[in-house]
């Protein structure tokens, strides 16, 4: 029976391009490198290696046997690596990126409740609304919210998000509740975007999906401004669904035009590459998908 052992050493061999170079990195004597490799071509009935005094070549049949076993072998040392990290308990830093919509509440929770899990760990969070470069900026995962741009990151999709039409009590007695989408154009809109005018509102309703243009006050590119100029009553906005239903549940803002939302987008983590990830990451990953499932889950019962 083969020895796979036999097999690890010839391929060492075959890598450092002699015995001596092999035993080194093996950290054995010369002397057993040279019987291992022996003992693997009498079980093979091949020789695998050419051997002079002065120099060592890799016969064909070795060449194609070294292919082949070295294969299996990053297979086995790849699963060896994966058990590894299902035993060990998650811990040091993650860095994450999310925009300020989603991560300001939800993300938020989760790290908390990450943090309670792992004592081990720690988490750094950065809520940007602009696409960071996660390798050249440090960052272990992105997520990420609508349509992907092309990249060489890995993505999972996780869930869908919309948005929905909300207005502070406040605002909604000072200017009254619009009936129609159409009532929108007539009504002061803050806007999650660079313009205050001029800003067209896609929405899926009752027939189907409709454009409406809007105009206000007030334009931000960041969420948490669109949030608080909408509590302060400076207009209707549209809020991600994970910010706005704690605030219409806390009666700091109700519901507008409750059959229209923006339409679904995907909402994904990205990450450089699914090689080699840690127990780390793969935990904090895993507990997102797990709350965003229960969201979607939730949101589906109520409606």
């Amino acid at each position: 029976m083969i020895d796979l052992n036999d097999i690890v050493v010839f391929a060492r061999v075959v890598e450092a391009g002699s015995f001596t170079a092999a035993a080194r990195l093996l950290a054995m004597p010369k002397t057993t490198v040279s019987r291992r490799v022996a003992a693997l071509e009498r079980e093979v009935g091949v020789r695998l290696l050419q051997r002079t005094t002065r120099s060592l070549n890799v016969t064909d049949a070795g060449r194609l046997y070294y292919e082949q076993s070295s294969q299996a072998l990053r297979t086995i040392e790849e699963a060896n690596l994966r058990l590894a990290e299902a035993k060990a308990e998650p811990s040091g830093t993650i860095r994450i990126s999310a925009p300020v919509g989603f991560g300001g509440h939800f993300l938020t929770a989760a790290v908390v409740d990450f943090l309670a899990m792992y004592p081990k760990t720690k988490v750094e969070l950065r809520l940007t609304d602009d696409k960071l470069n996660l390798v050249e900026d440090g960052i272990d995962l992105a997520f990420r919210t609508g349509i992907l741009q092309d990249s060489t990151l890995i993505a999972r999709k996780l869930g869908s998000t919309h948005r929905l039409l909300c207005a502070s009590p406040d605002y909604l007695a000072r200017h009254g509740m619009p009936k129609r989408l159409a009532d929108l154009a007539h009504h002061q809109c803050v806007i999650a975007g660079p313009s205050t005018s001029g800003t067209h509102w896609v929405l899926d309703g009752p027939h189907g999906q409709e454009t409406v243009t809007v105009a206000g006050r007030f334009a931000a590119n960041e969420m948490q401004a669109v949030v608080a100029a909408t509590l302060a009553g400076f207009g209707i906005a549209q809020l991600p669904h994970s910010i706005a239903e704690p605030l219409i549940n806390g009666g700091r803002l109700s519901r507008v035009l409750r059959d229209y939302t923006t339409p679904a987008g995907g909402l994904h983590v990205l990450y450089p590459s699914s090689r080699h990830l840690s127990p780390l990451v793969k935990a904090f990953i895993e507990l997102a998908a797990d709350r965003i499932s229960s969201l979607a889950n939730t949101v589906a019962d109520q409606q």
